[in-house]
């Protein structure tokens, strides 16, 4: 049996399959795993509560991880020993979520495109048909993650406090959140993961698509990232490669992401909301 995980920030989906290629068990959900910033005691804690998983212990062989937070050698490692103590008997894999959401959006395994996640973080890579490139490194949601949950939950934060929100919008997102000044300083600089967090905020934009508030919002994140990130691949651009988006961000973002392609000469391809339904099929085509 393997396990196949897309490990968020905010979330983790582990999906156990048979030698036959069936699903073996119901979907599994656990918190966030993001070795890069949830410390080593958290990460045990999460795994080790869920019974279902250590139910599996015994019968798993192969644990193929794809992880926010995964993209650096010391966290990844880290992860990968956390997972290697759970499940002593089975091989572990460990790469960053950018390859899930490769094997999830690409249409065949030699495809050349590039692939974006926008979801609690935001990432973006080029894949040449057998390798991935990035010529940015990831400096996590403090510096980076445009267009991302975190980003946007941020984003509608600070225009709550400077007063930048229509009236209407303002009072909607009081009803939805709890924004009283001690409670955000509190989650964001008291507890272990202040992205998802900010990124549990995004979710209002998308009840509020009828204000061209949000609107102008979510698309003034999309061109950032699309200047910072997709922007650095033009070449690969230019010669006609798709831009595949993962992540639920990017999911309920598509009329407005088309928009900002057409302003920016990309083509756009696939969206995936959940990049573990990819991955299932990707690993039982290769079992």
């Amino acid at each position: 049996m393997i396990l196949i995980t897309d490990g968020g920030s905010t979330k983790c989906d582990w999906i156990a399959i048979n030698e036959n290629g069936e699903q073996a068990a119901e979907k599994i959900r656990t918190k966030g795993l993001n070795p890069a910033i949830i410390e080593e005691k958290k990460l045990r804690k999460t795994i080790g509560r869920s019974e279902e998983l250590m139910s599996l212990v015994d019968e798993v062989s192969h644990v193929f991880f794809y992880g926010a937070g995964c993209g650096t050698e010391k966290p990844r490692l880290l992860l990968k020993s956390v997972l290697e103590d759970y499940f002593p008997k089975s091989i572990v894999e460990v790469r960053e979520d950018t390859y899930a959401a490769v094997r999830a959006c690409i249409n065949t395994n030699d495809e050349a495109a590039v692939v974006c996640i926008l979801g609690t973080g935001s990432n973006c890579s080029y894949f040449d048909g057998l390798q991935l490139h990035q010529r940015v490194l990831s400096l996590g949601y403090t510096l980076m993650d445009d267009a991302s949950g975190n980003y946007f939950g941020k984003q509608l934060i600070r225009d709550y406090y400077f007063n930048k929100m229509p009236e209407t919008i303002k009072l909607a997102f009081e009803h939805k959140h709890n924004l009283d000044a001690d409670f955000i300083k509190f989650n964001l600089y008291k507890q272990a993961n202040p992205s998802a967090y900010l990124a549990d905020h995004a979710e209002f934009m998308f009840l509020n698509k009828d204000s061209s508030y949000i609107l102008n919002l979510i698309k003034k994140g999309i061109r950032l990232f699309t200047e910072n990130m997709i922007m650095q691949f033009k070449e690969e651009l230019d010669s006609g490669v798709p831009v595949h988006f993962a992540g639920s961000i990017a999911y309920f973002s598509q009329n407005e992401i088309k928009e900002v392609a057409e302003e920016y000469g990309f083509k756009v391809g696939n969206f995936v909301r959940r990049p573990i339904d990819g991955l299932v099929d990707y690993h039982v085509k290769n079992l």
